[in-house]
């Protein structure tokens, strides 16, 4: 199976259905992204983080906005929600009794999601937890290394997610790592995950602005200026990376 990707704001985006992008990442490892607009806007400010993104080994449209970005261009991509894709993610490497590891939120939250994830799959071999509050990476990836895993799920918030990614990639080989944002909070059961109508209609992030006003700030401007980005990459082609 090989990558078809589309351009999207200067990044190449995975076009794979759900199915075949876990299927995908798990026969071939590596880093996923999970990108969003605001992930995009921020990586076009910082060139160490846009290197990151466009030498991941997979980058799925996570944030409803990409979605509408690929479809203004004309290619129809549907989202894959960094949630599910993490937890189908789960269930396969379950079977197989593989390795997880679990890093991020606060240490009463990733103590209750883990304890939530051994009774949603039973089976699971989560070989090392620790949460998001250390100020020095270099003994958590330590412990990370000699833990060996196959699969790290990591939940610290985009970009710090993903540069501690990067370093921990460079130390632990054939293994799968994923950037997965508030997934610890929703699988402890502290947050709810929007009603399933909200996440057919992708409002899953119109739902969490109602019920955490203080996401307003970070989605908006932000998701209507990439929305006119798009419309300009369309009839003017892309001029930002």
């Amino acid at each position: 199976m090989e990558r078809n990707t589309v351009k999207l704001q200067g990044f190449e985006v995975d076009t794979f259905c759900f199915e075949d992008a876990v299927k995908y990442i798990k026969e071939h490892s590596g880093n996923v992204v999970t990108i969003n607009p605001e992930m995009i806007q921020y990586a076009k400010k910082n060139p160490e983080f846009k290197n990151l993104v466009k030498s991941a080994n997979l980058v799925i449209p996570d944030g409803v906005g990409v979605e509408i970005g690929l479809k203004i261009l004309g290619h129809k991509v549907k989202r894959i929600a960094g949630i599910e894709f993490a937890q189908e993610l789960i269930a396969e490497y379950t079977k197989d009794s593989l390795p997880i590891a679990l890093v991020g939120a606060k240490p009463e939250v990733i103590e209750k999601a883990a304890e939530n994830l051994k009774n949603s799959y039973p089976g699971i071999n989560i070989c090392y937890s620790h949460d998001g509050y250390f100020k020095d990476d270099e003994p958590v990836i330590n412990d990370l290394v000699n833990s060996n895993p196959k699969l790290v799920l990591v939940a610290l918030g985009s970009p710090k997610q993903e540069f501690f990614i990067e370093k921990l990639q460079k130390r632990i080989e054939n293994a799968v790592f994923v950037g997965i944002g508030g997934s610890f909070d929703v699988w402890s059961g502290i947050v709810k995950r929007a009603p399933v109508i909200y996440q057919k209609l992708g409002l899953e992030w119109l739902y969490r602005t109602v019920k955490e006003p203080q996401r307003f700030k970070r989605i908006f401007p932000t998701l209507p200026l990439f929305v006119m980005n798009v419309i300009f990459e369309k009839f003017f082609g892309d001029k930002s990376c």
